[in-house]
């Protein structure tokens, strides 16, 4: 067409109809760019960058700390958002002592945990100072899955949801972060070790952590039942941080896509702790060491009551005062553990043997050791001791009771660490010496006669 023919007919377009077609123009522009942009994120990391693709997830395994309640080491998941900017570290272990009725919810089992999220650095820096490791595991999932689990930890931090009742077992920090382990997998972790053996019970696993403090692995034993000496699966030994880092490593998984995938992609140590006692990859058996004590306190209780004779005043005092030690101490942790089983949620403390033979009835020796150590009256110090005999000869009955019904189904637990402690002093302050000399003595009285 002649230039000056179309600008002439140029010119008498409406100039309405031109708008209209330049609004049309731009609408099929931009819904070409939103249907490139969703096929950009549908289909693979070619084009636009989705949010999945800018994060980065990762699980962060800490080492025991100093405080008993860090004995068995902390985990938790971290978020690189590389548009924020920023790496926020999702913590399922939170509580504090200021918290309303702390303890008594403590005492009671009903001690309430929280989870939220703060800079992740800040977290690494109190654990370097605290003198724990910190080992970092970058996890391969696939972009969709990662939007998904930061969506699902940005929910559990919310006010409404962030508050759980806490389990040493089965609801901790370690068994919150194994389950967003399972959500990233699509369910495929818990698939592959929910019906898997364990390698060890429960209370295996505390004993690990816990042997470089004999008093406090005795109490802890001690105070736990016999529903933590079954057999477990792997799923349940991921209770503890360790055993998640142990079972991540090498594991391998089919993402959305159906590519296999190695869960982790790398791992960083941060920081290696010093001078720290050790997690035991097998536990010790602790026992023997533990009968070694009870022999040693055995021995020192008969030299005491060889006294008796020669020196009466000084057996007095050292005889009583020993059976109001003893009587303190198993009285104590006997009346705890009676409270933990009948009003308390701490189910791992139901079902003890331990209950037979160490209870309240043992603060009975407290009183009658005094009256021993300081009683004027003959007669009421014979009464005392012999009560004090009854006591114990009701305590080592009681404990092989809790032998003999090991033999019996439904009933094992793995307390020979108490009963090796108790067992040789009850026997040398029951009635038992004394029915043994008198049946020697009849029997070298008839002798005689002979």
């Amino acid at each position: 067409m002649d230039p000056q023919k179309r600008y002439n007919l140029l010119m008498t377009y409406p100039l309405s109809r031109i708008c209209l077609h330049l609004r049309t123009v731009c609408l099929g522009l931009w819904l070409l760019s939103s249907v490139s942009v969703l096929i950009a994120q549908n289909n693979g990391p070619e084009g636009v960058k989705t949010r999945g693709d800018r994060l980065t997830l990762k699980l962060a395994v800490i080492g025991p700390g100093d405080e008993l309640y860090f004995w068995w080491g902390h985990i938790a998941l971290v978020i690189e958002d590389e548009a924020a900017g920023n790496a926020r570290f999702y913590d399922y272990g939170l509580f504090s002592f200021e918290n309303e009725h702390f303890f008594t919810n403590f005492a009671t089992g009903r001690l309430l945990y929280s989870c939220g999220a703060s800079p992740a650095e800040r977290n690494f820096e109190v654990y370097r100072r605290t003198n724990r490791d910190i080992t970092l595991y970058t996890l391969d999932i696939h972009p969709a899955k990662r939007e998904e689990v930061r969506r699902f930890a940005e929910t559990n931090i919310l006010p409404e949801n962030r508050d759980y009742y806490y389990h040493h077992f089965k609801d901790n920090c370690a068994t919150r972060i194994r389950d967003i382990v399972d959500l990233a997998t699509e369910g495929q972790f818990k698939e592959r070790f929910a019906a898997a053996p364990g390698r060890y019970t429960l209370r295996q696993h505390v004993r690990r952590h816990t042997w470089f403090s004999p008093f406090m692995d005795w109490l802890l034993n001690f105070w736990m039942g016999q529903d933590i000496d079954t057999p477990i699966t792997i799923w349940q030994e991921m209770f503890l941080p360790s055993e998640i880092a142990r079972r991540i490593e090498g594991f391998r998984y089919r993402d959305p896509s159906g590519v296999e995938r190695s869960l982790v992609s790398s791992k960083e140590i941060l920081n290696k702790a010093r001078n720290r006692p050790a997690v035991l990859e097998i536990p010790h058996r602790q026992w023997p060491w533990e009968l070694l004590a009870g022999l040693g306190a055995a021995l020192v209780l008969g030299l005491c009551m060889a006294q008796k004779k020669n020196h009466p005043a000084r057996y007095q005092i050292l005889f009583g005062a020993s059976q109001s030690i003893l009587g303190l101490f198993f009285g104590i942790v006997g009346t705890l553990l009676l409270f933990m089983t009948l009003f308390t949620n701490h189910d791992y403390t139901y079902r003890n043997s331990n209950i037979l033979y160490i209870n309240p009835l043992l603060l009975a020796a407290i009183p009658l050791g005094i009256i021993i150590a300081a009683g004027k009256e003959a007669k009421k110090r014979f009464f005392a001791e012999q009560l004090l005999r009854a006591l114990w000869t009701y305590v080592l009955f009681g404990c092989i009771l809790s032998i003999i019904i090991k033999l019996l189904p439904g009933f094992y637990q793995q307390n020979q660490v108490t009963q090796a402690l108790v067992i040789p002093f009850a026997l040398t302050l029951s009635f038992i010496p004394q029915w043994v000399k008198r049946v020697l003595e009849n029997a070298g009285n008839r002798g005689n006669l002979r």
